[in-house]
């Protein structure tokens, strides 16, 4: 049996947490923050934890894990 590839960009952008949601980043934070008011900017400060709907896909772009 084959090995299966990860996606590469998975392994950048999210961390696993010990009780197997997924931590990312926010969008929108890097560049044109002049044209984003304060309250958008503090609340997307940090990580933020995936949505279950999107956490069965990332987890199938890694097939062996985050880690």
């Amino acid at each position: 049996m084959p090995k299966l590839k990860t996606k590469s960009g998975v392994k950048k952008r999210f961390k696993l947490t010990a009780t197997g949601l997924l931590k990312h980043g926010v969008a929108g934070k890097r560049h044109r923050l002049a044209h984003h008011n304060g309250k958008y900017i503090r609340q997307n400060r940090g990580t933020k934890v995936l949505s279950k709907a999107d956490t069965a896909a990332v987890k199938a772009w890694a097939p062996y894990g985050l880690g």
